[in-house]
């Protein structure tokens, strides 16, 4: 008992004073063990195959910095000042301009222009998540989605996909299970083209019946499509807001179509879905970036952004067929990958008895970085798969980063075959994300 006068008793000191003071939902919330990792992976002997990166090079930047100069001069005081939660509306209008290429009918009034999809992906959860909700998302799955449902305190619930993307008969396994547990199924989280990090794309023939599911089980379905237009032959498919408006949000960004760090992206909602959306931007950013909104708008106005496009395509593709000829001539035996169609990404399985998340800081030290599977799990699976990003390196840094990442595993192998197998390890949850797992 402490008398007056006396000093109050000290716990155990802990690192950090606040640590009683923070809400329980922020015990979900893991910074990625690997960003020391990529301090370093980010010099320029380390070739990274980590980071979704666009590849800027690729962008006319002299006429672009003209056309922001002629921007703000004569439109300063517009593009400078604060704007309106819902976004700009010419803006809004060429956004329904770029969903129509793949035949969704959208209308200005229900898109909410965001800083980047990733806080379309932030808004949603908020809005629709109660603690102990349940998402259901594909496994494996986006890591940044994954840390905004952890974040809300949402269980995420995996569902295999196969070459043709996300299997309905396992869906449909899922949503019944949580059912009869008693669980609150909100939304299904699905990226259906050149997934993130999986590579697949959701056949046409699919996409009728998952929506048919979601609606029997009266599940939401959230639509995350950032690599849409990026199909090495051109071609769009029908996105699942096209075939069914009045149950999927649909997620957008210009992102991987023009440039990251401008951090422009949407949500095309259902009407009264739109009204929340509006009013949780309001709250978290007051407004999106006006100049940045701007900027798009005037590159989407000005520039040949669908020859752009191409442009993108065709540098991806160089690269997806430099990763994919190396991968055929380095890889040992025992380890698998799928060929993208489109996109950023290879989804790798190494040999058995490798962690690939133990592997890590050998690979870095031997100059090479790739993500881990782990991370884009939200229940510790994915030990043995890692995803490559093609998107950024050249032709050859992508070959030279495969071949010592190949070398690496071999390595492994033989450490392996020495002393046994790394047992695999399970994480306590997805990790928060950051450019280097984008």
């Amino acid at each position: 008992m402490t008398m007056p006068g006396q000093p109050a008793k000290q716990g155990p000191r802990s690192l950090d004073p606040h640590l009683r003071r923070y809400a329980a939902r922020t015990a979900g919330m893991t910074a990625s063990e690997i960003r020391a990792l990529f301090a370093v992976a980010s010099r320029p002997e380390v070739v990274s195959l980590a980071g979704g990166m666009p590849h800027l090079a690729a962008l006319p930047l002299e006429s672009l910095s003209e056309e922001i100069g002629q921007l703000v001069a004569s439109e300063g005081l517009v593009a400078l000042q604060y704007g309106s939660a819902h976004g700009v509306p010419l803006l809004r209008e060429q956004i329904c301009d770029v969903m129509a290429l793949e035949g969704i009918n959208g209308h200005p009034d229900d898109v909410v222009v965001t800083v980047g999809s990733q806080m379309g992906l932030d808004m949603v959860t908020r809005i629709f998540c109660d603690p102990g909700d349940v998402v259901i998302a594909e496994g494996p799955s986006y890591v940044g989605a994954l840390g905004s449902f952890t974040a809300y305190q949402a269980q995420v619930v995996h569902v295999a996909m196969d070459a043709d993307g996300l299997v309905p008969s396992l869906l449909r396994e899922a949503l019944e299970a949580c059912k009869r547990a008693g669980q609150r199924v909100k939304f299904l989280y699905t990226i259906p083209n050149f997934h993130n990090p999986a590579g697949v794309t959701l056949a046409v023939s699919r996409r009728a019946e998952i929506l048919e599911i979601c609606r029997t089980y009266g599940v939401l379905v959230v639509e995350d499509n950032p690599y849409g237009l990026l199909g090495f032959d051109g071609q769009t498919y029908p996105a699942l807001r096209s075939l069914d408006p009045d149950n999927v949000v649909y997620l957008g960004s210009f992102s991987k179509t023009f440039a990251a760090g401008l951090r422009v992206g949407w949500v095309l909602a259902p009407h009264a879905v739109r009204e929340k959306l509006v009013l949780a931007a309001e709250s978290a950013t007051l407004c999106p970036p006006t100049l940045n909104q701007m900027i798009v708008s005037r590159y989407l106005s000005t520039q040949d952004w669908k020859g752009q496009i191409k442009t993108y395509r065709e540098a991806y593709r160089e690269r997806r067929d430099a990763a994919i000829s190396a991968l055929e001539q380095h890889m040992p035996q025992g380890s698998t990958w799928n060929i993208p169609d489109g996109g950023f990404y290879v989804w790798v399985t190494v040999p058995e008895g490798i962690d690939t998340k133990a592997m890590l800081p050998r690979a870095v030290t031997a100059r090479v970085a790739y993500a881990s599977g782990t991370g884009f799990y939200a229940d510790g699976f994915g030990s043995r798969q890692l995803r490559i990003s093609y998107c950024y390196p050249t032709p050859e840094r992508i070959r030279e980063g495969v071949r010592r990442l190949a070398n690496v595993i071999e390595e492994e192998m033989q450490l392996a075959a020495t002393f046994g197998a790394t047992p695999g390890r399970q994480l306590s949850g997805p990790q928060t994300p950051s450019p280097d797992t984008a």
